[in-house]
This record gives C-alpha cells, structure tokens and sequence, in this order.
C-alpha cells in the first residue's frame, strides 16, 4: 500500500525538510510537492511530481509549458498548472526587480540573466525594449511586438511612443532567436537603423541591440553594428 507523505518520518517529510535544513536541500520533485500539496490516488506527491518532471524532460521544460501536460497525465489539471504558471513568472518578476532602477552598464549580468530567462525558450519572436534614463538607469521594459522581426512586424514609431511615455532618454532593443542561433539577420540590421534614425528625431539614443539564444547572445554594440 502507497504510503502518504503524513506517513513518512518527519524528517524526510518534503516541507518540514524545507523548514528545518533550507530549501537548497530539496530536490526539484520534493520541491514542487511542496507546491502541490498532495498527489493523486496511488502516488504521493513526490513521486507524481518525479514522474511529471520526466515527462517534461525536466524543470526548465516544465515550467516553461505547463499547458502542455494539463490533460496528459492524471492528476494534472488547472490547479497545478496554474501553480507552476505562477512560480515561473514569480521567478521573472525577482530578476526584473533586481536590474529595474540599476545602472544598465554596471550590471551586465543580472540583465542577461533575466534576458535569457525572459526569452530563450519563447517560441515566437519577441521584440522587448529597455527603457533607460540620461544616467543610464533601468526605468522599466516592455514586450512590443511578438512575431517575426521585420518591417511588417515592428514599427520604429510606437518604440518611439513608448520611450516617450517612459520619459527614456536611452533605449536597449532585445529580441530573441528561436533557434536558439544569435546571427543577425539581414532583417535584424535593417530594422536595427530604421528605429535608430527614428529615434534620433528625438533625441533618444540606441545603446545596443541584443539578440537573444540559447544560453548565449549577439551584441550589436559590441560588434560595432549600430
């Protein structure tokens, strides 16, 4: 007979583990178990939430597409997709708090970090724009235009409107590849200068441009391509 987790000794026991040697000492199903609370008839929650967690090929895959098992596997409904929905934008929205009103320049790592967490795995293109003071601090960022990247698809003059809603002084264009490969497209160069000339009509200046890949991106401003 399935043992519930109420059953087991304490100290194995997922959430008094968290409570008593930190959450580091968890591992990814014991981890989601806590969030799920109880698993489903014939499988305690650590052990649905290992099964899940090879079904989905592993965290990152999971937390990325949730939707996609809600349905598939027992037990697996809008509950639980719902919780994992939350802790994947619970987890941008830490490294979003952490490079909003910090200098863009002395903080390249916490930006690609969020960058990369933000986009890599999306599988549209997604145009996002930086938003920076005259000091170069991080005012906020918006997701502009979601699909190819081209003319058709990104217009300079609403960049232009939202850097002046924002009061920006500076601007960091991102896009992501879902390829996972950073080249620039011939495209991607094109559109690059159209919104830069745009811009300059108002005084705003494109600091870079950033092309996001899998784990890896494309400056055009350390390429000298702007």
């Amino acid at each position: 007979m399935i043992k519930s987790i109420k059953e087991w000794p304490e100290n194995e026991r997922p959430r008094e583990k968290l409570l008593g040697r930190g959450s580091e000492t968890l591992s990814d199903a014991e981890l989601l178990a806590v969030l799920f609370g109880h698993g489903v008839r014939g499988m305690d929650a650590v052990s649905f939430s290992r099964v899940l967690l090879s079904e989905a090929g592993g965290l990152r895959s999971l937390l990325n597409r949730p939707q996609d098992f809600s349905g598939k596997m027992k037990g697996m409904g809008r509950t639980k997709v719902a919780i994992l929905c939350a802790v994947r934008e619970l987890g941008l929205r830490h490294l979003r708090e952490k490079i909003t009103g910090q200098n863009f320049v002395r903080s390249p790592q916490a930006v690609a970090d969020y960058l990369c967490a933000a986009l890599r795995d999306r599988k549209r293109e997604v145009f996002k724009v930086i938003f920076l003071d005259k000091s170069l601090r991080i005012l906020g960022e918006k997701d502009l235009f979601i699909g190819t990247i081209d003319e058709a698809a990104v217009h300079p003059r609403e960049i232009v409107k939202s850097a002046l809603e924002f009061h920006a002084s500076n601007l960091v264009l991102v896009h992501n590849h879902p390829s996972g490969k950073i080249d620039p497209s011939r495209e991607d160069y094109e559109i690059t200068q159209k919104i830069k000339a745009a811009c300059q009509t108002v005084s705003i200046r494109i600091l870079d441009h950033i092309i996001v890949g899998e784990n890896q991106f494309f400056s055009f401003s350390e390429r000298n391509a702007l």
